[in-house]
């Protein structure tokens, strides 16, 4: 027989006794799925017991749009409790690491379609330190990326293995921002390739435009446009619409427009969108060389797919 204390959302402590604990365990978490050990590494460090929250070093726009648009579920919240799983019933937890059901007392809802209760609980691998012990996170402050769980509003599912991330004034700002970048009506779709690149030469020498049309989820338009001019270095611009503004900046680093740019297109430009011949070909290849230059690399830290 074994037994628990649990306190549920809104009501007094009750004790829940089975002869399984596995089979509590099922009826009351949402088990993540197995993550890498470099994932686990990523969740929030230790810290001690009279800690609010931990500044944890800068973390790319990138990183935090990925949890933003895997989740349906955004919550600010200060972690209540923590109990340490038995193996028995988290059979598939890497070595050297464990899993932990905690509870958490919300704070705030960032993101959601409904109202959640004002306690949650969810489960999270993390590394065992040095001596064998998990990191202490009760009374943590912290910044939970999630799903919902079906018929239990008082429990979550984290998105990833990293998706529970110290609270910090510039973390939550960060979330903030992004989510309204997200939820905004004019929002860039999410690119998943390049359909079709041409460059047409101008009326003078060393004058033209290259024209790159990106393939997104939800076929709205958008395009690359590369102006050359004599004696001029290129000039390039987004359209997300038939109408390209030649005279309009590239859009600005960590801005949502250029996380779909940064983070999606392809390293180098793919033969197959290619239909001119191999001196414009060539041209439209150091055209999107010059776009990938302008934007940068994603930076993204973690790992984008996720547990």
């Amino acid at each position: 027989m074994a037994e628990l204390f649990l306190f549920k959302t809104g009501t007094v402590g009750y004790r829940i006794a089975m002869t399984h604990p596995m089979k509590w365990l099922l009826a009351t978490c949402v088990l993540a799925a197995t993550p890498s050990f470099a994932a686990l590494q990523q969740t929030a460090p230790i810290a001690p017991e009279s800690a609010v929250s931990v500044e944890t070093p800068a973390v790319p726009y990138s990183d935090y749009a990925d949890l933003v648009i895997a989740s349906p579920v955004i919550i600010d919240a200060t972690i209540r409790s923590q109990v340490r799983l038995k193996p028995a019933e988290a059979p598939d937890v890497l070595q050297n690491a464990v899993r932990l059901y905690i509870e958490a007392d919300v704070t705030a809802l960032i993101r959601g379609t409904g109202a959640v209760p004002p306690r949650i609980g969810y489960t999270i691998d993390v590394p065992l330190d040095s001596h064998g012990r998990p990191p202490r996170y009760r009374k943590m402050r912290v910044l939970l990326f999630a799903r919902g769980v079906a018929n239990n509003q008082g429990q979550i599912q984290l998105v990833r293995s990293d998706a529970q991330r110290n609270w910090t004034p510039t973390n939550d700002a960060l979330t903030r921002r992004i989510v309204r970048e997200v939820l905004a009506p004019d929002a860039p779709p999410t690119v998943t390739g390049i359909g079709n690149a041409f460059y047409a030469a101008g009326a003078l020498p060393g004058e033209g435009e290259t024209q790159i049309f990106l393939t997104t989820t939800d076929h709205r338009p958008i395009s690359l446009n590369v102006q050359r001019q004599p004696d001029q270095p290129p000039r390039w611009s987004v359209a997300l619409s038939e109408v390209v503004d030649q005279a309009a900046p590239p859009p600005p680093r960590e801005t949502l427009l250029w996380y779909r740019l940064a983070c999606s297109l392809p390293a180098a430009m793919p033969d197959t969108a290619l239909h001119g011949s191999e001196a414009d070909n060539a041209i439209v290849r150091e055209d999107y060389a010059t776009v990938l230059s302008g934007l940068g690399p994603c930076g993204r830290r973690a790992n984008p797919a996720g547990q």
